[in-house]
């Protein structure tokens, strides 16, 4: 039986130490030292990294196809809103209810993913 070198709270480690694509998005990770410095905010880039430095900016290349993909995912969720009305036929204030915090909850988590897997292959590109 092999111990895990990683504590139950260490995030899963991708190739070369850095951490996975998932943890850095849902966690925010550096992807040089795994720091939880990569976003500002919900959905906005950190400048660089507050722990290592690393300047974030000048690795995301990927800004403005941000619009691409809020609208992918305003089209499914539009699409699963629909299919559920004429499925359920639920009343318009449980509609509302629900489907406004799922819906900012998805585009908060595309983005992050988006912008942290941008970020992270152009660190690897950056690495020789």
């Amino acid at each position: 039986m092999s111990a895990d070198p990683t504590g139950p709270n260490e995030p899963a480690k991708g190739k070369d130490g850095q951490p996975g694509l998932v943890s850095a998005a849902l966690s925010g990770l550096c992807p040089r030292c795994g720091a939880k410095t990569l976003f500002a905010a919900p959905a906005l880039l950190a400048d660089e990294c507050a722990a290592c430095g690393l300047d974030f900016l000048a690795l995301e290349r990927g800004g403005r196809f941000v619009g691409v993909v809020t609208m992918l995912f305003a089209l499914v969720l539009i699409l699963a809103a629909l299919g559920i009305d004429a499925w359920l036929r639920p009343p318009l204030w449980l509609q509302l209810s629900f489907w406004a915090p799922v819906t900012v909850g998805a585009v908060v988590f595309a983005l992050r993913f988006y912008k942290a897997m941008w970020v992270y292959h152009s660190y690897e590109e950056s690495q020789p």
